[in-house]
């Protein structure tokens, strides 16, 4: 479970348009990930920028990054991802589910759910 603190670096990280790119482009990828090059090319940034880019969002857990020969491949960090909307819907409701429905109809139609 992340803290306020955490979630105030994740919600900074995700505050610039290319980086909450990098993130839904890893989230559709997948556990597999993108290589470097790849991930860059999917979300219009250079090289250099992707480096930029991806240190952020490494620091903020969100994010992460393995060697595959002489590949880096960047891929979501699902826990972190799970934590921070946990951290927004924690006190949701209040006894009241009806405030929290249209959240779980979301959830409930992933295509990843069981």
């Amino acid at each position: 479970m992340i803290e306020e603190r955490q979630a105030l670096a994740a919600f900074a990280a995700l505050g610039q348009e290319h980086r909450l790119r990098i993130v839904r482009a890893l989230v559709i990828a997948g556990p597999a990930g993108l290589s470097a090059g790849a991930l860059a090319g999917a979300v219009g940034v250079s090289g250099t920028n992707l480096s930029f880019h991806v240190k952020e969002l490494l620091h903020a857990g969100l994010i992460q990054a393995r060697r595959d020969g002489r590949s880096i491949l960047y891929s979501a960090a699902y826990p972190g991802l799970s934590g921070l909307i946990e951290f927004l819907m924690r006190d949701c409701c209040q006894g009241r589910p009806e405030v929290c429905g249209q959240i779980t109809e979301a959830l409930a139609a992933c295509p990843c759910q069981p």
